[in-house]
């Protein structure tokens, strides 16, 4: 059974078609095996514990348990009750009671854990080298760094080892694994996933993370997970929201061609401007955006007040045990000691002006597409110059838990060396579910295999947004449109995309005389002939749905919709009276196609 694949869907049904747990954890250590890869796992099941895990699922059920017999690994700074947890330093093991409180959730949801994965000890480093243990190696070239701190999370799942793995995402821990080793990156919006049961790095910024051979598979674990924890003090309800179809156009801003730094590597440089050509093709409009202040906050995170925490959460430790950690880890921590708190709250005086500064440009695209890494190392070099090496592959990732972004890193394509090429998705947090949508087109636009395992990407399932009894359907034909002026103003409001659609043939669309910013009318006919035109319908609470409405200028005006679908919004209408002088353009089909052939024209 070493043919099963592990995404989700497919080893779903693959137990439905009549394949045993036991056949699935036999194909576990078939493929360890295989391996041949003692830098993987600081702690494994064994067969009989993982078979007595599994007796207590019951009959196979993935309503009831979306994650039913779903083999997962979890990094070595994370708890699992019963498996030693390291932090990849054996002298500051514990065994503890409980599970961490995201593994007891992904438990519940029917995974099963398969062991403990090796890292970056106590999480500290981007490279997946610094641990006493053997290096884990990169799984699509084994003279590359597999990247860190969550190396052995990584492997374990780009090998089909397991399905998904977690790991931890202070300063880019979650997404440069994933970039290296061809598989998908979720790095949640801090706070979403609780981080009850992990070993801290920095505890105002840490996160967990999951990695997957796919976006779905990604969110749905993350969905499961996720869950305001009173355990977790940095625990937030973010209200995550199903994976759903995504806006038919997105503002992206992407850094700004003079402020692209890929350290002489073209290969990574043209592999990058390849994804964005995907991201055009896809419908997505690119904003240049200067990254000069953005790479000024990534600089924080090893000054000051974030090196001071990392001392902070092992202090006692270190202080007595210091000979038994790692060269370059106890250097770095180790620089915590020099700090004051005068040191701390500069640096946090710092962060909130950028923050300060970065708000707007933030909020003024639907989220960011960046490198996941600016190149690849090998662990000769990175062996040779462990700070330097280090340093460079954070340049996209370091800013990001620090001005509260989350992100998700997919597989674009391959570079001309043949090596992985990797974007990473970024937005404000709580817009988990639109870096995910749109990073499930990106990653089908790639048509790569599965991380190492040669699997093909499965067929997307059919996703749409959650229907909220409690929300009104709003459906816009001209600048409120995705990607348009003032789509602003329904994001603003907490509006969700539900779905494009057309009117029902009963409608006229006119561009309105006299408007500062060209507005569309539309019009219902009288005698029952007219035009499908185009439109999107998105969702508003009821509060947000007033506030919207009685911002509205006059000539427009709010009725019910017919649209082709059969449903019935509510939606933009003209008075007659704005219609003088108006200039009817239902040919064109929608305020789209009129507003782009306007742009040829002038």
């Amino acid at each position: 059974m070493s043919d099963i694949h592990f995404d989700i869907a497919s080893l779903h049904a693959a137990y439905q078609a009549g394949v045993s747990i036991g056949e699935v954890i036999d194909t576990i250590h078939a493929r360890l095996a295989a391996a041949d890869d003692p830098g993987i796992f600081i702690h494994l099941a064994s067969r009989a514990e993982m078979l007595a895990e599994a007796e207590r699922l019951g009959p196979f059920d993935s309503g009831a348990k979306p994650l039913w017999g779903v083999p997962f690994a979890v990094k070595d700074n994370i708890d699992v009750a019963g498996m030693p947890t390291t932090a990849a330093c054996a002298e500051y093991a514990y065994l503890p009671a409980k599970d961490a409180t995201v593994v007891a959730r992904l438990k519940a949801a029917g995974a099963l854990v398969v062991g403990k994965t090796n890292l970056d000890q106590f999480a500290t480093g981007l490279v997946g080298v610094r641990t006493p243990y053997p290096i884990p190696r990169n799984a699509i070239d084994p003279k590359l760094v597999p990247g860190g701190s969550s190396c052995g999370s990584a492997v374990a799942t780009a090998r089909g080892i397991v399905s998904f793995a977690l790991g931890t995402d202070t300063a880019g821990s979650g997404r440069i694994p994933a970039g290296l080793n061809n598989i998908v990156g979720l790095k949640p919006s801090v706070g979403a996933l609780s981080a009850a049961g992990v070993v801290p790095a920095c505890r105002t910024l840490d996160c967990v993370s999951v990695f997957a051979l796919t976006v779905d598979d990604a969110y749905h674990v993350f969905e499961a997970a996720a869950a305001k924890d009173d355990a977790d003090p940095y625990s937030r309800d973010l209200g995550v929201q199903g994976l759903a179809a995504r806006p038919p156009v997105l503002t992206v801003g992407v850094p700004a061609r003079a402020d692209r730094t890929f350290f002489g590597d073209e290969a990574m440089q043209a592999g990058f401007e390849a994804a964005l050509a995907s991201l055009e093709a896809l419908g997505c409009r690119l904003v240049e955006i200067a990254f000069g202040d953005f790479y000024a906050t990534a600089n924080l995170l090893y000054e000051g007040a974030w090196v001071a925490e990392r001392y902070a959460a092992i202090r006692d430790f270190m202080d007595a045990n210091e000979a038994a950690m790692h060269p370059v880890t106890r250097q770095i921590i180790g620089g915590g000691r020099k700090l004051s708190a005068a040191d701390a709250f500069n640096g946090l005086y710092a962060l909130q002006a950028y923050k300060a500064r970065l708000a707007p440009v933030i909020a003024s695209v639907d989220l960011f597409c960046v490198p996941t890494a600016p190149t690849h190392y090998t662990v000769e070099a990175v062996l040779a110059d462990p700070i330097v090496t280090n340093s460079r592959l954070g340049t996209y990732t370091n800013f990001v838990n620090l001005l509260d972004m989350c992100g998700i890193a997919v597989p674009s394509g391959t570079r001309s060396d043949g090596l992985p090429m990797s974007v990473t998705l970024l937005a404000a947090a709580g817009k988990d579910h639109l870096t995910a949508s749109l990073a499930r087109d990106v990653h089908a636009a790639s048509r790569l295999a599965l991380g190492a395992t040669g699997w093909p990407l499965p067929p997307r399932g059919d996703v749409c947004a959650n229907v909220d009894e409690g929300t009104i359907e709003l459906a816009v034909v001209g600048a409120h449109l995705s990607g348009m002026a003032l789509n602003g103003q329904l994001q603003q409001l907490g509006a969700i995309f539900a779905r494009a659609a057309r009117t029902a043939p009963l409608y006229r669309l006119y561009a309105l005389a006299g408007q500062s910013v060209p507005r569309p009318g539309l019009e219902r006919t009288c005698n029952g002939k007219g035009t499908a035109i185009e439109v999107e319908v998105w969702r508003l609470s009821p509060q947000a749905f007033g506030r919207f409405v009685a911002a509205i200028p006059p000539p427009l005006g709010i009725g019910t919709l017919l649209l082709d679908d059969g449903t019935s919004p509510k939606g933009f209408l003209v008075e007659s009276a704005g219609l003088t002088d108006a200039e009817e353009i239902s040919h064109f089909g929608g305020w789209r196609n009129f507003m782009a052939d306007q742009q040829v024209r002038s």
